[in-house]
C-alpha cells in the first residue's frame, strides 16, 4: 500500500519547492538543478532545506560526488511527481473549460529545421494556439530520446529506425533515404567499383548517439567489417564539410547529398541506398496535455 502525503502537508508546501526537489533528484547537483528551474543554487538549497524541515525528513545525502536520495527521499520523490502531475492536470482542465489551449512545450530537434518543416508547424501553432509557447532544443537523436525519458523535453523530432521504445510513443512521419558520398578529388582518382573497395577507403563516422549511425553500422556489418576509427563528425553539416574537404567518405540524407553534389562539393556513390525514419516522439501517457495534443495534431497535419 502506497504512503500518501497528508493533505495538510500538501496544502502547506509550495509547488515550486517540489519542482526544485525533483530537479535535484534528476541532476544530483544544486547548480545544475538551479539552471533547470531558472533560479540560483542558494535558492534551491534553501527550498530543499525548508521542505525537509516541513516534512521532518532528510531527503538527500550530501557528499563530494553530489546529492543522492535517502531511502525516505526515494519514497517521496514519486509522491512529488504525482502531486505536480495533478496540479498540471488541474490547470489543463481549467484551460479547457475556458476554451483555451495554453502552456510551454519543450521540443528536441535534430539539425536542419527546414527539412523538419518546423517553420510550417510553428506558423500554424501561432495562428491556432497563440497561448502555446514552443522552445526548441537541438540535440543528437539519441540525446533527444534520453532527454524525453528524463522529462527534460516534452516531445522530439528524431531520426530513428526502432519500432518501439519502452515508455515512449513513436509516430513515424517520413522515411528518409540515405546516400554514400565521396570527396570529388577521391572520386576522380579512385572511384570504387564495389562495396569492398568502397569500405576500404577512409571514412568520416558519426557517434553512436547520431540517428545515422545504425545505417552506417548496417553497411559495414553486411561486409563483416568494423566501423572505421578516427575521423568523426556529430552533425550532418560537419560530415558534409569534412567529405567536401577530402577527408573521407560519409553518409548523408539523400536530399542533403544531392544538394551538395549540385554545388560541386562531393559525389554520390550510386550503388548503395539506405534508409531511416523521421519520427515524432512523446512520452506514453494516458493523460496527454492539451497543448501537446494540439502540437502533435499540427505536426501530423503538416506531414500528411
Amino acid at each position: 500500500m502506497q504512503r500518501r502525503l497528508p493533505r495538510h502537508t500538501i496544502a502547506a508546501m509550495e509547488l515550486y519547492q517540489l519542482k526544485s526537489f525533483l530537479a535535484v533528484v534528476a541532476e544530483r547537483n544544486l547548480t545544475r538543478a538551479a539552471e533547470k528551474v531558472f533560479t540560483s543554487g542558494p535558492a534551491v538549497s534553501a527550498q530543499i532545506k525548508a521542505l525537509e524541515e516541513e516534512l521532518g525528513i532528510q531527503l538527500f545525502e550530501r557528499s563530494s560526488r553530489g546529492m543522492s536520495l535517502t531511502p525516505a527521499g526515494e519514497r517521496l520523490a514519486d509522491e512529488a511527481r504525482r502531486t505536480l502531475d495533478a496540479a498540471q492536470r488541474l490547470r489543463q482542465a481549467a484551460a479547457q473549460i475556458r476554451g483555451e489551449v495554453e502552456g510551454v512545450l519543450r521540443m528536441g530537434t535534430v539539425s536542419d529545421p527546414i527539412s523538419l518543416r518546423l517553420g510550417e508547424v510553428m506558423v500554424r501553432l501561432a495562428e491556432r494556439h497563440p497561448k502555446v509557447a514552443l522552445q526548441l532544443h537541438q540535440r543528437l537523436s539519441l540525446h533527444s530520446l534520453q532527454a524525453l525519458q528524463r522529462g527534460d523535453v516534452d516531445c522530439a523530432y528524431v531520426l530513428n529506425g526502432q519500432d518501439a521504445v519502452e515508455g515512449v510513443r513513436i509516430q513515424r512521419l517520413s522515411q528518409i533515404e540515405l546516400a554514400v558520398v565521396l570527396p570529388t578529388r577521391l572520386a576522380a582518382s579512385a572511384w570504387p567499383q564495389d562495396l569492398p573497395q568502397l569500405l576500404a577507403l577512409p571514412w568520416v563516422a558519426t557517434p553512436p548517439d547520431c540517428g545515422l549511425r545504425p545505417a552506417m553500422e548496417a553497411l559495414f556489418g553486411a561486409q563483416s567489417r568494423e566501423l572505421p576509427q578516427g575521423l568523426m563528425a556529430e552533425t550532418e553539416s560537419a560530415v558534409r564539410g569534412m567529405v567536401a574537404s577530402g577527408l573521407g567518405l560519409g553518409l548523408l540524407r539523400r536530399d542533403q547529398a544531392e544538394a551538395a553534389e549540385r554545388a560541386g562539393e562531393l559525389r554520390i556513390w550510386p550503388h548503395w541506398q539506405g534508409a531511416t525514419w523521421l519520427c515524432w516522439l512523446q512520452r506514453a501517457s494516458p493523460h496527454e496535455e492539451p497543448a501537446l495534443a494540439a502540437l502533435r495534431e499540427l505536426v501530423t497535419e503538416v506531414w500528411r
